[in-house]
């Protein structure tokens, strides 16, 4: 019986590959990549000359069987995605759960993925919150934003650069104008940028800016009732935190 590995890859910066990572992926029998052309890049400057086959959200489902059945003949089978960790809102799901089903041993490597220096960047609390990937584009998106509002947990988010502007407007809307966000892009990158507001104010600065690049939007969970402030109590600011004005984003 083979063996699959689930190797994270840079989100940018090729210094944060672990050098695990590039072991296993130069011993592998095959390495199964969401875009070859992408991929390939990464692995000339590690000089890993382990052979590449296509594994993508367009293909996958059909795939899985043949990859299966090249694990059950005793391969070893490395799966990356164009960047961070497969499974995290990349293709990757559906050949863990199938392996699994199958006996099939599976191992994860640890190593980068965006949200988490973004999240622990944006000074919005870390210890309990709730990852949400891409939201719905069309159906089901208003419904989903209403839910999420309720959520006291803070809240993570990816976005493509052509729908920021209209995604910090749907929160906004959603969640408030003055609910505290943090907007972060190109993570580990030459640009890496981080703008922290409120999300009124990032929506305001993003309709007037379209900067290009990946993006993580971090967002504040609601925060529950709180018993009114005597009027004996001290400073009335107490609890408060200063937040940074959204600045205009660079290309």
């Amino acid at each position: 019986m083979g063996k699959l590995y689930i190797v994270p890859t840079p989100v940018g910066n090729f210094e944060d590959m672990t050098l695990r990572a590039i072991r296993v992926l130069g011993e592998a029998d095959l390495i199964l990549a969401e875009d070859t052309r992408t991929s390939a890049v990464l692995l000339r400057h590690f000089d890993i000359r382990t052979p590449m086959q296509s594994h993508h959200k367009y293909n996958e489902h059909t795939a899985v069987a043949k990859v299966v059945e090249m694990l059950r003949e005793g391969r070893t089978i490395a799966l990356i995605s164009d960047a961070g960790t497969p499974g995290i809102s990349d293709p990757g799901f559906l050949l863990s759960r199938e392996c699994r089903r199958e006996g099939i041993e599976v191992e994860c490597l640890p190593g980068a993925t965006a949200f988490v220096p973004a999240l622990v960047d944006s000074g919005l609390p870390c210890d309990r919150f709730h990852f949400e990937g891409f939201l719905p584009v069309k159906k089901g998106r208003q419904t989903r934003l209403s839910q999420l509002a309720l959520k006291e947990e803070t809240m993570v988010f990816y976005e493509s650069p052509h729908r920021i502007a209209r995604t910090l407007t749907d929160m906004a809307a959603a969640f408030g104008a003055d609910r505290e966000a943090a907007v972060v892009r190109e993570i580990s990158k030459k640009f890496e940028t981080h703008y922290l507001s409120t999300l009124g104010e990032l929506q305001s600065a993003f309709e007037v800016n379209q900067p290009k690049g990946e993006f993580v939007i971090i967002v504040d969970g609601k925060k529950k009732e709180r018993p009114a402030r005597k009027s004996s109590d001290n400073d009335p600011f107490a609890g408060w935190l200063p937040v940074a004005a959204a600045t205009g984003a660079e290309d």
